[in-house]
């Protein structure tokens, strides 16, 4: 996306002390943008920014009190076009049988109740701007895999609250797109209960992979609507086959 300008743009990036929210923070800064980078880690944010003009908020989107102070700040400031949520988690004790309702009500928080409580703080916001809203989902939301039935519920959730909440506010001139990456080679890959290979991870797409696709759906032009995109690594785009230890073919 080379020359692709968000300039006069105010972006919102959720869950950006590192992997996809920050490498998106990163792009949409080189690309002209304002950018208000959120996340538990603030310190993370100011390490990971390089020098760039992001500025980063201290926000744990679980709590809807903390997304709603945060939010309103960077939107009575300087507005928000563009929000993109990637704040998401998962952990190794992820099988059913070893799902507790705490794990559970941990993992919808995060992963479902987090970009709900943004995405309602952000409205009267994005309605202003007529903005964009980019929700990174996950292709475990659409196809079995070893994610665990919470994760693949809450990004399930998401995807569904995008395609919803789109079809609600298209007469406002807002436009939501959910992302459903494949594997990405992340910190969050660590909390298998078997982390993947070198190999894997060297063929996985990379954050910044991820971050193009932002900035491919942000300077879009506003008639433009990309309601769900899917994006897999090409060396292991076979569904399912990244929740194991097996290189990649050819690989091998």
């Amino acid at each position: 996306m080379e020359g692709a300008s968000l300039s006069g743009k105010t972006a919102l990036i959720i869950g950006a002390s590192s992997g996809i929210g920050l490498a998106t923070a990163n792009l949409f800064a080189d690309s002209g943008a304002k950018v208000h980078a959120a996340a538990r880690r603030r310190e993370a944010i100011q390490e990971g920014a390089g020098g760039r003009d992001v500025t980063a908020h201290a926000l744990d989107i679980s709590e809807e009190e903390s997304v709603r102070r945060t939010v309103e700040e960077v939107g009575e400031t300087d507005g928000i076009d563009i929000l993109a949520v990637a704040a998401g988690m998962n952990f190794p004790e992820r099988r059913l049988e070893q799902l507790t309702a705490d794990g559970w009500d941990a993992m919808i928080s995060v992963n479902l109740s987090g970009a709900f409580y943004t995405i309602r703080a952000a409205l009267p916001y994005l309605r202003a701007s007529r903005g964009l809203v980019v929700l990174i989902s996950s292709v475990s939301g659409r196809w079995p895999d070893a994610s665990g039935p919470a994760y693949q519920a809450s990004k399930a959730g998401m995807t569904e609250l995008a395609h919803a909440a789109g079809f609600e506010e298209h007469v406002n001139g807002v436009r939501f797109t959910s992302i459903l990456p494949g594997i990405v080679d992340t910190p969050i890959l660590d909390n298998r209960p078997e982390p993947p290979p070198r190999e894997v991870r060297d063929a996985a797409l990379k954050p910044e992979d991820v971050a193009r696709a932002c900035l491919f759906l942000a300077t879009l032009p506003p008639r433009a609507y990309v309601p769900e995109l899917t994006m897999v690594p090409t060396a292991i785009q076979a569904l399912g086959k990244t929740s194991t230890a097996t290189p990649p073919v050819g690989e091998e």
